[in-house]
């Protein structure tokens, strides 16, 4: 019954196990955002390794925007150097190296390693970023179009199950040593080394068993600054695309939003609410199974409702959990605040993926969602950044910079009124003809 229902959602030459080779990427890196960005590192950074001075935040939220910099620079580089080369997963597999390796290196945070501990951030962050792009990229080729919400569900469900476990063992291990005495400058660089172990050994699958669809367009001596030259002239050609350019302006604003979240909740906790590291463990493990639900039931939803109402569903929750964790003096509305966004988030991230697939011409699946990461990326320098800057400008006021990054969401909201998902995906479909046609034309006027 489940291979009958598997064979409607999936393209004909893709098996279940390369279903599950692909989600168990998101299984993989899952530990990375919600123990490094999300959990149990922020927090130490601020309180240890700054040593909570006033620029504690600001400087966190920097780092990351520094790394998410460097991927809006390289991100459509590689998608269309990916594109002409077939190379996806050779990439993917560059920078799931390099993010486990500066993962790993975290372990040697402290006070006297400041400079080191954000170099390493940068450059684990920059990896992780960049590998999300491609990973993504292979969605439409193991998915029918109409499945795409419940397949990019499944597999944003599953990461989240993925955080859990990461999350989980570096809470037994937190809680073993605890009780043994040790303090946060012990335990925590340990952590570090467990979630790089873990996006190693739970990527393998996704590097065994997913297939390079994609055929190489030109021969591999071609310069990257040709690949250069195929990215500016598809943005010079992005105002064809009017659906697809206006969800990446509106991914641009409700994004900043979710990546404020991801980035500062840990901070926020402590700071705001005074949770303790245990405290804080405990509601992103809840966190997690609410995201991990919203993902898998949200992608149902959104394959039923249609795209553009499934999104704009998810912004509303989201506007909802920010209004009530700004309210929330005492830890149970907080708690009702964290679960509804973890809800929103996995729905939100998993919709705007299997979004983006559709408003994409079905040849350019890399390079498309290398301008996808871009406008997410983007998006992950103003949300932490600014809140970072409010926090450090009103002198610590928390709750002031969360009410900003709820108006994120207001706007993005809004932007989103004026998508249509079928017009887009005409659009998509048609341009990827003239470039067939385009081709095959140049190919037959070449000697």
């Amino acid at each position: 019954m489940m291979s009958l229902h598997l064979k409607t959602v999936l393209r004909s030459d893709v098996s279940p196990r390369e279903l599950w080779a692909w989600a168990m990427y998101d299984f993989a890196n899952s530990g990375y955002t919600t123990v490094v960005i999300t959990a149990l590192f922020n927090a130490y950074f601020v309180t240890m390794v700054a040593g909570d001075a006033v620029w504690a935040t600001l400087a966190w939220t920097a780092s990351l925007s520094v790394s998410h910099a460097l991927i809006v620079v390289s991100g459509p580089l590689l998608g269309a150097w990916a594109d002409h080369h077939a190379a996806k997963k050779r990439l993917l597999a560059i920078t799931t190296a390099g993010c486990v390796l500066f993962t790993a290196l975290l372990y040697f945070a402290q006070p006297e390693t400041l400079w080191l501990t954000i170099g390493c951030v940068i450059a684990s962050n920059f990896f992780f970023g960049s590998g999300e792009n491609l990973i993504a990229a292979f969605l439409p080729e193991i998915s029918r179009t109409r499945a795409l919400g419940r397949v990019s569900g499944w597999g944003w469900s599953l990461g989240y199950l993925g955080g859990l476990i990461t999350l989980g063992l570096c809470l037994l291990y937190v809680m073993w040593a605890t009780a043994q005495g040790q303090t946060q400058d012990r335990f925590v660089p340990v952590t570090m080394l467990i979630t790089a172990a873990v996006f190693a050994l739970a990527s393998l699958p996704t590097f065994l068993f997913l297939r390079e669809r994609a055929v190489p367009r030109i021969n591999q001596s071609t310069r990257l600054r040709d690949a250069w030259s195929e990215v500016w002239q598809i943005w010079r050609r992005l105002h064809q695309f009017t659906d697809l350019r206006r969800f990446l302006l509106c991914s641009l604003f409700y994004q900043a939003g979710i990546q404020a979240v991801i980035a500062l909740t840990a901070i926020y906790a402590v700071e705001a609410m005074q949770f303790t590291t245990q405290r804080i463990l405990l509601l992103v493990l809840a966190v997690n199974i609410t995201a991990a639900l919203g993902a898998f039931l949200f992608g149902h939803l959104q394959d039923r409702i249609g795209h553009v109402p499934a999104i704009a569903l998810t912004l509303a929750g989201w506007i909802m959990a920010i209004l009530l964790a700004w309210a929330a003096r005492k830890p149970a509305l907080f708690w009702v605040a964290a679960n509804l966004a973890g809800i929103c988030l996995g729905a939100s991230q998993s919709a705007g993926r299997a979004f983006v697939g559709v408003l994409t011409p079905p040849s350019r699946l890399a390079e498309f969602y290398g301008f996808w990461g871009l406008a997410v990326k983007l998006s992950a320098i103003a949300g932490p950044l600014t809140y970072g800057l409010t926090t450090w400008l009103t002198n610590g006021d928390h709750r002031r910079a969360l009410l900003l990054t709820g108006s994120y969401f207001v706007i993005g909201l809004i932007l989103l009124t004026n998508i249509q998902a079928r017009r887009g995906r005409r659009t998509a479909l048609r341009a990827d003809r003239q470039a067939a046609k385009a081709f095959a034309l140049k190919d037959k006027n070449t000697p």
